[in-house]
């Protein structure tokens, strides 16, 4: 058995945010009803944006940098792009018109959408499809080409995933090992040691440095870093194994607040369509352009929240 190491680590998603504990899943607000006031466009107030990236947050800085100075230009108005800690906050602050704009996994989008009718607007294409899928890993040298093998052997190994609130790093992978039999939760599954990393990079670093024995990632996010490791002249696409992939699934939204204007969602869509800033493309999975998003292509998400119960409903 391996000597197992927390991870404590302060990161972000891009599917995944890491704080000194896992995320949980949203409750309802309480106080007020969210998504009550319509969202004015004031062109002398602050447009303000909350992200939470998948990768470490100084390996995001200068793309939300660029992105922020781009849109700032081009709305004619002061935008400021923030990096929040976790999950809980984004959901909070669009549920109750703090924010403008939010860039979600799919699973934390659809909670604020159903819990204050926030909508998706924008996406992003990666090599010219709004598609990705979660992959589960581990390392080249493992003797498991498939999930299959993996499971014969689940007792002897630590598994990884990314947030909990992850749609690609935990819902979609830990629903298929539930239906499996071999993950109920953190506490009661079939494997040595389950851990939650926190974010995407940090459980392809475990998973390539042999800390763990598999792990759940975005395949979107994986590419990209396998990219970047090339580059660099790396191993990393070397080093690791895809074992198993899921179904597609369609791209982190960009969301915004119940009622904010048809001219406003608007003019954010085509400030996002003509960005070609590769470090502000680079950082939301190694994206190629942004594109349209609604609410109805993430209905797949939805059903699968539900089936696991990590949707709470009004």
């Amino acid at each position: 058995m391996k000597k197992w190491v927390m991870i404590l680590s302060l990161s972000v998603a891009l599917t995944a945010c890491g704080t000194d504990e896992p995320d949980e899943v949203v409750e309802s607000p309480t106080v007020d009803e969210p998504g009550e006031e319509a969202v004015e466009s004031n062109d002398n107030s602050v447009f303000e944006i909350a992200v939470i990236p998948s990768q470490s947050m100084g390996e995001m800085q200068t793309g939300l940098d660029n992105l922020e100075a781009h849109l700032t230009e081009r709305l004619g108005r002061e935008v400021v792009v923030e990096q929040y800690p976790n999950y809980n906050a984004v959901v909070e602050a669009i549920n109750y018109n703090h924010i403008d704009l939010a860039f979600l996994g799919p699973l934390t989008y659809l909670i604020a959408h159903e819990q204050s009718g926030a909508q998706a607007i924008i996406t992003q294409e990666v090599n010219g499809s709004p598609f990705y899928f979660s992959n589960i890993i581990t390392h080249h040298d493992s003797e498991w080409d498939n999930l299959e093998d993996l499971l014969e052997e689940s007792a002897d190994a630590d598994f990884a995933f990314a947030s909990i609130s992850s749609t690609s790093g935990h819902l979609i992978p830990g629903l298929h090992l539930r239906q499996l039999g071999y993950y109920e939760s953190e506490n009661e599954h079939e494997f040595n040691q389950i851990q939650f990393a926190g974010s995407h990079d940090i459980v392809t670093t475990l998973v390539r440095d042999k800390t763990v024995d598999a792990g759940a990632v975005d395949s979107a996010i994986l590419e990209a870093l396998m990219k970047e490791d090339d580059q660099n002249g790396g191993t990393l696409r070397e080093d690791i194994k895809v074992i198993w992939q899921s179904e597609e699934l369609y791209q982190y939204p960009w969301v915004v607040p119940a009622g904010m204007s048809d001219e406003l969602i608007a003019e954010v869509q085509e400030a996002f369509f003509e960005i070609t800033d590769e470090e502000i493309l680079r950082i939301f999975g190694g994206a190629t352009r942004f594109v349209e998003a609604d609410d109805s292509q993430y209905a797949d998400v939805l059903e699968a929240a539900r089936e696991f119960e990590m949707l709470t409903l009004e």
